[in-house]
């Protein structure tokens, strides 16, 4: 891995010591409580505890640099199965809270997408772009949280992506859709998390054979299937993303909020009518460009997650290696078309593999080889351009 691959994903930091990071850590201490008090003072308790679960899933992304982009990038650049191996407990745990919930009570939804064209395509394209990137949604928002200038800058381009996205959904699920399968609804919550629990020990298994064979072959030690800071990180995630789904009643999400923004801008603006749009027509969307951005869930968890990367990077101030011109433009256009197929998609590795797996949705399952494959892609591009 290059030198600022290394720094970017690891974050090569500056430990500061006790004194100083308490220093710098209280004003965000007093800004978060006070932001708190105000939401749950003239907003409601549900998103003042949305933004709380927000602050904890930034902390801990940030803290344990649990990236599911550089998880990838670990098992195929470096047959590294570590970072993997936590993604696959954190599927494992979500889901074991999460479908009896579902299967409990009614009210409560599963991130479903529907098997389509869109899904396809979005799916590989978003594989690609993520490792381009250097971030999927969840990254992407927890490094500009802690102020790596990429990221920072392609985060704004991943919303207008995403709401371009919304603009031609409906175009794109012409071309051809299935209805949404849950695997909760058809089978139950026992068998529907029996059969995953299997699926994800059966790629468990098949992983760890692939890095096995790929380091005995490149005759180096086989490395640990699974670290400290993957686990923690797996169960921190997996409780904080069962208490998104209890109290916002939907799983946890991420670009939508994105999207969202975007669209608010433009309709402030009047930039473009959205009223004859498919996707901002629909009754839900319609509302949430009318309604003032922190009464939406997702948009309100967002926010969190910035502050909880922002109070970890306060600790651990992160830099990374400065970009040529090339590299700006590269990643800069890899941010849009990254918000543009995550809508196509229907979520990044949060909302479509993370939520949808975990609760159950078939079109979870399709996103992940295709997103896998177009991965493989992207790391070839990436060193091209040396990011």
């Amino acid at each position: 891995m290059s030198t600022a691959t290394t720094t970017a994903t690891h974050g090569a930091a500056t430990s500061a010591s006790p004194t100083t990071s308490g220093a710098k850590r209280l004003p965000l201490a007093i800004v978060f409580l006070v932001f708190f008090g105000w939401l749950l003072w003239t907003v409601s308790v549900r998103q003042a505890a949305l933004f709380a679960v927000g602050l904890g899933l930034g902390a801990v992304l940030a803290g344990k640099r649990f990236g599911f982009t550089t998880g990838w990038r670990m098992l195929i650049e470096e047959k590294d199965a570590s970072g993997v191996f936590g993604q696959l407990l954190l599927l494992a745990l979500a889901a074991a809270m999460a479908m009896p919930l579902l299967g409990h009570f009614p009210e409560l939804t599963a991130a479903l997408g529907p098997p389509s064209i869109s899904l396809l395509v979005g799916a590989f394209v978003f594989g690609m772009c993520m490792q381009i990137a250097d971030g999927c949604g969840s990254g992407t928002l927890y490094k500009a949280g802690m102020g790596f200038p990429m990221n920072t800058a392609i985060l704004p381009m991943f919303a207008i992506g995403s709401f371009l996205g919304s603009l031609s959904l409906g175009w794109w699920l012409d071309l051809g859709a299935l209805p949404p399968v849950g695997l909760v609804t058809t089978w139950g919550w026992q068998y529907a998390l029996a059969a995953t629990l299997v699926a994800l020990a059966a790629l468990a298994i098949g992983v760890a054979l692939y890095t096995r064979g790929a380091n005995a072959r490149l005759q180096r030690p086989a490395k640990p299937l699974l670290s400290r800071r993957w686990l923690i990180g797996a169960v921190l995630l997996a409780v904080l993303a069962t208490l998104n789904l209890v109290i916002a009643g939907q799983p946890w999400g991420v670009v939508y909020g994105f999207g969202l923004w975007a669209a608010k801008v433009a309709n402030a603006t009047n930039a473009i009518d959205l009223s004859q749009n498919w996707f901002w027509s629909q009754p839900g969307n319609a509302a949430r460009l009318h309604e003032t951005v922190l009464l939406d869930v997702t948009s309100i968890t967002n926010i969190g997650i910035l502050g909880g990367a922002l109070w970890v990077a306060a600790a651990k101030p992160a830099s990374a290696k400065p970009l040529t011109g090339t590299q700006w433009v590269v990643a800069l256009v890899a941010g849009l078309i990254l918000g543009y197929s995550s809508r196509l998609a229907f979520g990044c590795n949060v909302g479509a593999m993370f939520s949808g797996i975990s609760t159950g949705s078939i079109h979870g399952w399709i996103w992940v080889p295709l997103a896998f494959a177009g991965t493989i892609f992207g790391l070839r591009i990436r060193r091209h351009f040396g990011m």
